[in-house]
């Protein structure tokens, strides 16, 4: 029966063969298998099938064919070594590529500074902390083959606030012949923590839309007939149902009244524009659903300010012509929303080949998660906008009043912004309006009042 001394990082392991037809991949699977037994960790590795690896002769050090049969490959008690890739190799197109043993450590150096290539502005603290705590859950599962001494040394990066420049300490991390240096970079933690922000601030930004809606519905004199619980139950959309009934705990009811929704309640006015009555449609894919947030939105900014549609001062202001109001808050509007429409094409239909054509067709997850947090934040902005501009047309409606919750609504944007009177230095009101959005102070009165109601 054949046999042959195998060399697996640093060890030499003696594999029986009793069929010569098996491949030189099965001899490396093997030599892997007996070397994993030998260790009380598995030597870093989950499973065999998982190990990906070269087989070379010690002899010359020419590489093997894993599809070869051993027959025709090796002779009997013939030397050889698994290389394991991504230890003892290069990476991607250098996989084949042998790095002596004595290079290990520098190789696992150069692999950090090799990807030290990106462009544009750093990811801030808090993006690097959370991409950091998605990498230490990864590591500390062991099955990366890094050591417990620099996993440590991460959680101790991550518990010293070093991503901050202005606070943290300079981070030094020892890198051995282990996995190390590949551990670090590797995976898509960089995705994900950008993704979860994303995710997070759609969800809320969402919930806190229907507020700024309602708000302008009524402003804007809207019926709330068109968020009847018998209309909406017709449909098997859940969503849709959840935001009708949001609508309905906010406007005008038997538990709250609103003397604006009264002044009109008999008015010849059939039905509302599309902004308004179907709100509870808004849908779909995270960057493209949530940009909807922000188109209907600016719609009904248009409304607010156009005096044709909102029976209102025209731009929200008086004096026009002397003072412009919303007019360029509502440009300002319009154009976030016209980048979004360039932001929301689909980043995995422009993947292109890499790496030598072995990475040929990737998710470009990292784009998408990244845009998706622009188009994310422009939303905010729109809303913010449309939230000044409705609670600025309260302004026009006194002395009468709209439903509670929406009072507190209103009260709450007045304890940031104060009515405009005439044109005045309009950034820094947005921005005031922007964070009361991004702390959910809205959706925490919305949920508030439906507590007590």
């Amino acid at each position: 029966m054949p046999r042959y001394t195998v060399h697996v990082r640093g060890e030499w392991l003696a594999v029986p063969c009793r069929d010569e037809q098996l491949t030189v991949g099965w001899l490396g699977r093997e030599a892997v298998r007996r070397y994993m037994k030998n260790k009380p960790d598995n030597g870093g590795f989950t499973s065999v099938d998982e190990v990906r690896f070269l087989v070379r002769r010690c002899k010359g050090l020419g590489l093997l064919d894993n599809e070869d049969s051993l027959e025709v490959a090796l002779e009997d008690n013939e030397f050889v070594e698994v290389v394991v890739y991504g230890i003892t190799t290069g990476f991607g197109k250098f996989a084949r590529t042998v790095i002596p043993v004595n290079k290990l450590q520098e190789l696992q150096v150069n692999l950090v500074r090799s990807h030290s290539s990106g462009v544009g502005k750093p990811l801030s603290p808090e993006k690097c902390r959370m991409l950091l705590a998605l990498r230490i859950n990864v590591l500390a599962k062991g099955y990366s083959g890094i050591s417990l001494e620099t996993l440590k040394q991460v959680i101790e990066v991550f518990n010293g606030n070093v991503m901050d420049p202005q606070t943290g300490p300079p981070l030094k991390l020892g890198l051995g012949v282990d996995h190390k240096g590949l551990a670090l970079i590797n995976g898509t933690q960089m995705i994900t923590s950008l993704g979860c922000e994303a995710v997070e601030r759609a969800s809320a930004i969402a919930r806190q839309a229907d507020i700024v809606a309602a708000l302008t519905l009524e402003v804007l004199k809207g019926t709330t007939k068109a968020f009847d619980t018998d209309i909406h139950a017709v449909r098997p959309h859940r969503g849709q149902i959840e935001v009708a009934f949001r609508f309905r705990s906010l406007l005008d009811s038997d538990h709250h009244p609103s003397e604006i929704a009264e002044s009109h309640r008999f008015c010849d006015r059939v039905q509302d524009a599309y902004t308004l009555r179907c709100c509870p449609q808004a849908l779909d894919y995270l960057a493209i659903g949530v940009h909807e947030l922000a188109a209907i939105s600016e719609r009904r900014i248009e409304r607010l300010c156009n005096p044709s549609l909102s029976e209102l001062p025209a731009f929200l202001v008086a004096e026009g012509g002397l003072n412009s109001g919303f007019m360029i808050a509502h440009c300002t509007a319009a154009a976030l929303v016209s980048e979004n429409k360039a932001l929301c094409h689909p980043s995995s239909v422009d993947s292109l080949s890499t790496s030598a054509a072995t990475e040929d067709h990737v998710s470009m997850g990292g784009w998408a998660a990244r845009k998706a947090l622009r188009v994310i934040e422009h939303v905010e902005q729109v809303l913010a906008i449309e939230l000044l501009a409705a609670c600025q047309g309260i302004e026009f409606l006194r002395p009468l009043r709209t439903t509670t919750p929406l009072e507190k609504v209103y009260d709450l944007v007045r304890s940031v912004v104060r009515p405009w009177i005439k044109d005045r230095f309009m950034a820094p009101d947005i921005e005031a309006a922007h964070r009361l959005l991004l702390e959910q102070k809205a959706s925490w009165l919305l949920g508030l009042c439906l507590s007590c109601g």
